[in-house]
């Protein structure tokens, strides 16, 4: 197993609550890390027919028979199970009793809104990040190779090829997904949207012209995308709201959570052919905002990241509130820096004023420097960079 950086949050919540929430996509390494950290809990998959009856016929029996506490896996699938469990672990007053672990955020999330509020520390799980593999050594040894393979862990453990590895992902575990939350009576059409989506990550989300070029309405469009998101596959980034005395664009940006899953949607199959590709620039601006995703979830964080645009074009790729003040990213995918790089930052401080932060620029290069008064950070560097 490939040490995770959410262990620390999970150690210190656990502390605090009486319940952990470890939400996630599928295959993103939750059941193995909740394993590894609590190793000296009771471990059952809800997924389990047997196990599922049981809880669902007599919740208390299922629940009593955990006197050190427990792992629950995919406890969605059991929702009745959350209002016994509240009542058990009132009882108790023992923190860090139960781990609840699952894949479907809304069913999850939802459930413990209603019966655990208050209780639970939550913790969501991505794909490793760059400074997961980069402190095992499992780095790409390209940028390319890294747009292409992406970050679940199953690339990482095992032989396998990311086209390999993805036609199965999505025809196994999306497609099931679907059919649990959402009736798609044209799986094809659904899987013709997925990809649509991917090819506008890093792109204002027109839910309108999204739905149109599917074939579907827009009603249809906002549906689908919600199961994206309660998957974990998707995230929008919300424009700032601030406006600094610009009109501003109201709509969110569309992200996927994983490049590599985006690149085999698009139907790039080797890393060779991602150096020309028309959408590079659109991969690695997708890789950058996870891994900033990623750092605020390993912490046990919501990511509260924003971009910032004006009716005019100015545009930051990324904003971040910090107690300092404004820290302003913008992403550049080339590997050599430009001297224009910085023209939409400088604009963007004429608009912020002193509320704002020197700003940093990722790009597709290496290392690390300081340029025209913005710190310059390669895409290996990100693993060491934090906002």
């Amino acid at each position: 197993m490939i040490p995770r950086t959410a262990t620390q949050a999970l150690h210190r919540l656990a502390q605090g609550f009486p319940i952990l929430a470890l939400t996630g996509p599928r295959q993103s390494g939750k059941t193995t890390l909740a394993k590894a950290v609590f190793a000296d809990k009771a471990y059952v998959s809800l997924e389990n027919p047997d196990e599922n009856e049981f809880a669902e016929r007599d919740p208390r029996a299922f629940l009593n028979r955990f006197t050190d506490g427990a792992i629950l896996d995919e406890v969605q699938r059991c929702p009745r199970l959350l209002s016994w469990l509240q009542g058990l672990v009132d009882e108790r007053g023992r923190m860090g009793d139960f781990v609840l672990t699952g894949s479907a955020q809304f069913e999850l999330i939802a459930g413990v809104t209603q019966s655990l509020a208050g209780r639970v520390g939550r913790i969501e799980l991505l794909p490793l990040s760059a400074a997961e593999l980069a402190a095992s050594g499992q780095s790409p040894k390209t940028l390319e190779d890294m747009l292409l393979r992406g970050a679940y862990p199953a690339l990482y453990d095992r032989p396998l090829a990311p086209y390999d590895w993805f036609a199965n992902y999505v025809a196994t575990y999306l497609e099931r997904d679907v059919r649990q939350l959402i009736k798609v009576r044209d799986l094809s059409l659904f899987q013709r949207f997925v990809r649509m989506c991917a090819a506008r990550s890093g792109q204002l989300l027109n839910l309108a012209a999204l739905g149109a070029d599917c074939g579907i309405s827009a009603v249809t469009a906002r549906e689908w995308l919600s199961v994206l998101e309660a998957s974990y596959l998707v995230v929008r980034l919300n424009p700032y709201h601030r406006n600094f005395g610009k009109r501003l664009v109201k709509t969110p940006k569309l992200y996927f959570l994983d490049v590599g899953l985006m690149a085999w949607l698009l139907g790039i199959r080797d890393a060779t052919s991602i150096q020309t590709h028309a959408a590079r620039g659109a991969l690695f601006e997708t890789y950058v905002v996870s891994e900033f995703i990623k750092q605020r979830y390993n912490a046990g964080q919501a990511h509260e990241l924003y971009f910032w645009r004006d009716n005019v074009g100015h545009e930051v790729d990324v904003l971040v509130e910090t107690p300092a003040g404004l820290q302003a990213v913008e992403i550049k995918s080339g590997s050599t820096f430009a001297s224009d790089w910085p023209d939409a930052l400088r604009q963007w401080q004429k608009f912020a004023a002193e509320e704002t932060l020197p700003p940093v620029i990722v790009y597709g290069g290496s290392g690390s420097h300081e340029r025209q008064g913005c710190r310059v950070v390669g895409w290996r560097e990100l693993a060491d960079f934090a906002l």
